[in-house]
């Protein structure tokens, strides 16, 4: 009977070593899939299609933006505060930015994408087999969490567990549908950036960087939350919950990732473009 119990031991501490690194491993690779889609996306036709309507359309902007900088250059030099220098420099600028809004958002995130996958691997090799099989062996002797002898608090725990999880799932989801849409609201910025007003298009910048370094931690700090929740099942379930919190603390560093300011800004200078259009138009046939 002893030699059973023993053997039964080790057999069990081996199956729930597997199982747990299988589980945390499948994780990782399920919300790196989920990221991975999200640059997808952008490789189907009609995502090339809408992505190259507004890159023309920015770069119909931009050209307008350079021809309206012209004239407020030359009505600057009336005044005896216009600078040749300057307007050239916002020109280059301008260049820059229509050049790569459409591509250099896309190949960020798919970056920091392939960082996740990479960096949430490696991380998921270091579980530690007998610590984690001891605890699991215990738990399912008692039908219980490890560590948490409670089963009002270990409802609590799966619940908590389940939403981190659901609500980590639901923003990778999305997260390539707001990219595009960042990518079509950044098309407007490019009347304005030649002009020499660059802090809408700044803020749309720190947006891209928002999305993309949320993808990368909100998935890397859920799987080092599994990894700390068998040996510390509350400080690995504040990981967890930590990850649904990642774009929130990103906003206030500036790197808010929603689209909501940033549509609003763009359709003003959206506004502005037509209404100075108009205005140079009605200049030109006076």
């Amino acid at each position: 009977m002893f030699i059973f119990d023993f053997v039964a031991d080790v057999v069990l501490d081996q199956i729930v070593d597997w199982i747990y690194g299988k589980i945390v491993s499948f994780l990782n690779d399920f919300f790196a899939m989920m990221n991975n889609m999200g640059v997808e996306l952008f490789e189907l036709p009609w995502v090339q299609a809408v992505t190259t309507f507004f890159g023309y359309l920015g770069w119909t902007l931009f050209v307008v933006g350079i021809v309206v900088g012209a004239f407020e250059c030359a009505i600057e030099y009336q005044g005896g505060r216009g600078s040749v220098r300057d307007t050239a420099l916002n020109y280059v600028k301008g260049f820059m930015a229509v050049s790569l809004f459409t591509v250099l958002p896309v190949n960020l995130y798919s970056l920091c994408v392939s960082l996740q996958g990479t960096f949430g691997t490696a991380i998921s090799g270091l579980i530690n087999p007998q610590s984690i099989g001891e605890v699991a062996q215990g738990a399912l002797m008692t039908a219980a969490i490890p560590g948490i002898g409670n089963p009002i608090l270990q409802i609590f725990c799966a619940v908590m567990m389940g939403y981190a999880v659901i609500k980590v799932f639901f923003a990778n989801l999305k997260r390539g549908g707001i990219l595009v849409i960042q990518i079509a609201v950044g098309s407007l910025y490019m009347f304005s950036v030649p002009r020499g007003y660059i802090d809408g298009f700044t803020q749309w910048c720190k947006q891209v960087i928002g999305i993309c370094v949320t993808a990368f931690l909100q998935s890397t700090i859920l799987t080092a939350g599994l990894l700390v929740f068998p040996d510390h099942p509350l400080l690995g379930l504040g990981l967890m919950l930590s990850s649904t919190e990642v774009p929130r603390i990103a906003g206030q560093f500036g790197l808010d990732t929603s689209t909501k300011t940033n549509l609003m800004s763009g359709v003003y200078a959206a506004q502005s473009a037509v209404n100075l259009s108009r205005t140079v138009a009605r200049a030109v046939a006076v």
